[in-house]
């Protein structure tokens, strides 16, 4: 066995263990490599496919109570937090919302295997007082479920896997410059359309002064309310005036949105 193997197989649930709780801290590091890897490598009887599982909810658990405290404490914030801090700000807190509010505390048990969800849920369960039993009762469960799913795969395919890695260790450091190469341009990618995507919205944005300062004046504009009903619940505080709809009720409901005034839309 290489030297890089024999690191790996003795360091193996050190290095699970940080890269899952980085994983789910919300760095953006992939955890499902790790896990196949993981996997393949109990597949071979050199790791215990059991204490990778303890191992990876542990990590998990510790992750996502962070995350619902901060939740529980600082409230709405830290979701601005998130979407400030996401590759994908134009959906990071939106889907999330959408798929809490349709499913409650059972999302937590498919929200590892969906992008975006699995940062942001914790700190949703805080926000709207899920009592942290059932928050880590179902939080665990979600764990089990994501890791039992790709290090299981991981085990089942071990041999494949191994030679794949095997390959990886012949090319040596063209294998690692590539895989980083590959990391990069997607980071980079993601990067760009968030710089985009700020810049339109930068390029069309009133201030709330400047959205007060023409209502007091009597302007005669449209406010509409795109916040989900969870933001709602969460700060209850409304425009005087302001017509609600959902991002979702837009397509059927956009008649309502007069065409001769100008405009305003808000959210969180």
């Amino acid at each position: 066995m290489s030297e890089t193997l024999e690191f790996v197989v003795r360091h193996g649930y050190l290095v699970l263990f940080v890269w899952m709780v980085a994983d789910q801290l919300g760095l953006p590091i992939p955890a499902i490599p790790i896990l196949l890897a993981a996997g393949a490598v109990a597949g071979s009887g050199r790791l215990s496919l059991p204490l990778i599982l303890l191992v990876s909810i542990v990590a998990s658990l510790l992750a996502d109570t962070l995350w619902y405290e901060l939740g529980r404490r600082k409230g709405v914030r830290v979701l601005n937090f998130l979407c400030r801090v996401s590759l994908e700000p134009d959906s990071c807190v939106r889907r999330t919302e959408q798929v809490f509010g349709r499913y409650g505390a059972r999302s937590l048990l498919v929200s590892k295997f969906v992008p975006g969800l699995t940062t942001a849920a914790p700190p949703l369960a805080g926000i709207f007082g899920m009592r942290l039993p059932r928050f880590l009762a179902f939080a665990g469960l979600g764990a089990l479920l994501y890791a039992g799913a790709y290090a299981g795969l991981g085990y089942l395919f071990s041999a494949q896997i191994e030679r794949l890695a095997e390959g990886v260790l012949v090319l040596g450091e063209w294998a690692v410059l590539l895989i980083a190469g590959g990391f990069a341009l997607f980071i980079l990618g993601k990067l760009w359309q968030r710089q985009r995507f700020l810049h339109r919205l930068r390029t069309a944005r009133i201030t709330p002064e400047e959205l007060k300062e023409r209502l007091d004046r009597g302007d005669d504009i449209v406010v509409v309310d795109l916040r989900h009903a969870l933001d709602l619940d969460a700060e209850p505080h409304h425009i005087p005036g302001a017509l609600h709809l959902t991002p979702d009720e837009i397509e059927n409901r956009h008649a309502e949105i007069p065409r001769d005034r100008d405009v305003v839309l808000y959210c969180t």
